[in-house]
């Protein structure tokens, strides 16, 4: 029985031995983007966005056709499932009477002036809201919270949830094409896409922090 266990890991170790390059990539890489993804959505401290376009450019790079597509589906799907289980863990929290962490993190992360603006704009444009939420960075968390304290059916979340997964994912994929078609080498088209998103991050904090100057006395 020793004997067999220690052959048949033999025999797997020498088919990974010779697998290429990229399927080897493949192989960690789709669970390593979807896990990622997946926890940068329930814990937002993970560039999500950084690592889909990472992840758009070593595709870019390869000679697999349908390696693009795998990012584009593992990214919007983890996503996706990621934003529905917050919403869900959320949901729990506003009907109880104690509340709950997530929705006291989610609070912790939405400053009152943010949740108002997104209680106006979820009132007036609800599914376009939810879309913009992932594409404009940092507003999704608000525009969550929002949801769950206007009561949103979990049902209707996900129906505007979906094309959001797939915007996001589709945005992010594109800065890691540019990337990865500027630069010959998958390292320099990773570390573009990552400074480029990195910048789309930090835009909307620098911005507000320009009009507080702006406005602040003399």
């Amino acid at each position: 029985m020793t004997e067999r266990i220690a052959e048949a890991l033999a025999q797997l170790s020498e088919v990974v031995r010779r697998l290429p390059p990229e399927s080897t990539q493949q192989a960690v890489g789709y669970p390593s983007l979807f896990l990622l993804v997946f926890v940068g959505a329930l814990v937002p401290v993970v560039p999500t966005g950084a690592v889909v376009s990472s992840a758009a450019v070593v595709a870019f790079h390869q000679m697999t056709p349908a390696a693009m597509l795998f990012v584009f589906l593992v990214a919007s799907l983890a996503a996706f499932l990621g934003d529905v289980s917050l919403y869900w863990l959320g949901r729990r929290g506003t009907r109880s009477r104690n509340g709950s962490r997530w929705l006291a993190a989610l609070r912790d992360r939405a400053t009152p002036d943010r949740l108002e603006q997104a209680r106006r704009k979820l009132d007036e444009h609800e599914v376009t809201v939810l879309v913009l939420s992932r594409l404009i960075p940092a507003g999704r968390i608000p525009v969550m919270l929002a949801c769950l304290l206007a009561k949103m059916p979990t049902r209707r979340f996900v129906r505007g949830d979906i094309p959001a997964c797939l915007a996001w994912a589709a945005t992010y994929q594109l800065i890691g094409i540019v990337g990865g078609s500027l630069f010959a080498e998958p390292w320099q088209g990773v570390l573009a896409a990552v400074s480029l998103t990195l910048v789309i991050s930090a835009a909307p904090t620098l911005w507000r922090r320009v009009r507080r100057s702006g406005r602040a006395p003399a």
